[in-house]
């Protein structure tokens, strides 16, 4: 019988074989694989001792860093299921996720002491939760007392700790934005994670010299691919200071200073850093791959990235946390030569499947928009505790009914290349103005605006009785541009029909993100609606 492959086994692996070898670099701190094993495995010993029982959820309530590495591999190796939180969400959201998950267990970073306050209060009183703090000092500015600190976790054994889960047991549970604000915890196992690893390891060629970015926080489905990916052949994780995030140049600044081989993150850094123009030509020399996700990036970035970094390869990932960090992939094979052009998603990775259906959940033709729906190996459980849910979202596979997809609410075509193309989320199409744009293609357009760094383009009913659609625009200028929605639609109106300009416009600093770090659609959304009935209005806002 073949010994399950988890996760914490491929930090044991390179432990015995190159303990020395740095395994992770953050804020100064650098732990090798020797050091990240021997103290997971006590943590794993103090969490077991303490009454932590198999499948468990621990919730882990900290910034991605070393410490929270050494958490996450702790709880795996007590055959708990990891439950990663956002230190950064309001108090009742977490609440609800705690409740969720049932959890009575929590590992968080001393600085998160007055949130663990407020966590460990209900409406009923005292919540029964056992906080261990990530530190070796108490929980800064809290009442509540922390059953132990790492000082405490060092006086346990190093030794290697026998599992008994399979790699079909989860690894852990990530929750996602649902509808009404109620959380849904997506239950990815470690053979889901595993064997994304196992493709993009080899895809990628990755190995012991690669520098890779640790950019997407622990809550983010992302992450799992930064750190066992990395660890799966030896190599270094250097953790990105969340400060960097709005400081482009010094984002260049650590690429070129930390010499990374790979730079994975969500498209909007990539799309700040090129409207900054912080990348010189031939910059980053050690740099080999750049990967994104989570989003479309525009094509004018992707286009000065490459004109920049001739020596780089390009590669955009799809994918949902019910797929497992990513399902399908395509690598830019030369710089596009329109900003217009659509990137497409690819084809799927190995073992996995797309489809494009109708709501009859027939294929559709090559070319015609569709329901995008999931299947194959990294296919989640479903939603903790949340079969309602889980039964909306996971259907039966028309061809195998003994499997299951999951519609992901995105809207896809297969193009004549045989090649996927994400179109967006929900309505994909604005009409009924004597012309029809894939509202991507609009969102590509106003991209291509010099003076714009991004934006979100939605389809909104015009009212209650037709069909008819008003195109809005949400959008960040570049600083100091004044650009208008007037001079962005003059620009627009040489490249798009002029039926499909947007009609109402948003101007923000920043984007509303949501829980995933994506562009919270439906906030913009909902401030486009409200000002919808307003006969004959031409908005524009701040």
């Amino acid at each position: 019988m073949l010994r399950p492959r988890l996760l914490q086994d491929l930090i044991r692996k390179q432990a015995e074989a190159r303990p020395w070898a740095t395994a992770i670099i953050a804020h100064g701190q650098r732990l090798t694989y020797g050091e990240l094993e021997a103290a997971s495995n006590r943590l794993a010993r103090l969490l077991r001792a303490a009454g932590c029982r198999a499948g468990e959820r621990v919730t882990l309530l900290a910034p991605k860093s070393a410490p929270a590495i050494v958490g996450l591999i702790g709880i795996y190796k007590a055959d708990a299921i990891a439950v990663p939180l956002d230190p950064s969400s309001p108090a009742n959201r977490l609440d609800r996720i705690l409740e969720a998950c049932q959890s009575h267990w929590l590992l968080a970073a001393s600085a998160n002491g007055p949130l663990v306050d407020e966590l460990s209060e209900t409406r009923d009183g005292r919540r029964s939760l056992v906080v261990g703090s990530l530190d070796r000092r108490p929980l800064e500015g809290a009442g509540h007392q922390a059953a132990f600190t790492l000082d405490d976790v060092a006086a346990y054994s190093s030794e290697p700790v026998m599992s008994r889960n399979d790699d079909d047991d989860p690894a852990h549970i990530l929750f996602t934005p649902g509808s009404a604000g109620t959380p849904k915890g997506v239950i990815v196992t470690h053979a889901n994670v595993m064997r994304f690893v196992d493709w993009a390891t080899e895809h990628f060629r990755m190995n012991a010299g690669d520098r890779l970015s640790g950019h997407s926080p622990l809550h983010l489905d992302l992450s799992f691919f930064d750190l066992f990916g990395g660890a799966a052949v030896g190599a270094e994780l250097h953790l990105v200071p969340p400060e960097l995030n709005v400081l482009p140049d010094r984002l260049a600044e650590f690429i070129r200073g930390r010499e990374l081989t790979q730079w994975f993150s969500m498209p909007s850094l990539l799309n700040y850093m090129a409207k900054f123009d912080v990348i010189d030509a031939h910059d980053f020399p050690a740099l080999k791959r750049v990967i994104w996700a989570g989003e479309i990036l525009p094509t004018p970035a992707l286009m000065h990235w490459m004109r920049q970094l001739p020596h780089v390869t390009f590669t955009n990932l799809y994918g949902q946390a019910e797929g497992t960090i990513a399902s399908c992939y395509f690598t830019v094979p030369a710089c596009p030569v329109d900003p217009q052009a659509t990137i497409p998603i690819g084809t799927p990775c190995a073992g996995e499947e797309l489809l494009v259906l109708d709501d009859r959940l027939q294929p559709v033709p090559a070319g015609q928009p569709g329901d995008l729906y999931l299947a194959g190996v990294g296919l989640a459980r479903g939603y903790w505790n949340d079969p309602e849910r889980t039964a909306a979202a996971f259907l039966h596979h028309p061809a195998r009914p003994s499997e299951w997809m999951y519609k992901t609410g995105d809207v896809a075509k297969v193009g004549e290349d045989g090649l996927f193309y994400f179109l967006g989320r929900g309505v994909a199409q604005a009409g009924g103005r004597s012309a029809r744009l894939e509202l991507s293609d609009i969102e590509a357009a106003v991209n291509a605006v010099p003076e714009v760094i991004e934006s979100a383009v939605l389809a909104l009913p015009a009212d209650g009785e037709s069909e008819d659609v008003t195109v809005c625009c949400a959008y960040v200028p570049v600083a100091g541009s004044g650009s208008k929605p007037a001079s962005i639609g003059a620009a627009l109106s040489r490249i798009i029909p002029k039926e499909l300009i947007p009609a109402r416009w948003l101007c923000l600093t920043e984007f509303p993100v949501d829980a995933n770090g994506k562009i919270d659609r439906s906030r913009l959304r909902d401030a486009f609606t409200a000002r919808l009935g307003v006969a004959g209005l031409e908005w524009s806002g701040t």
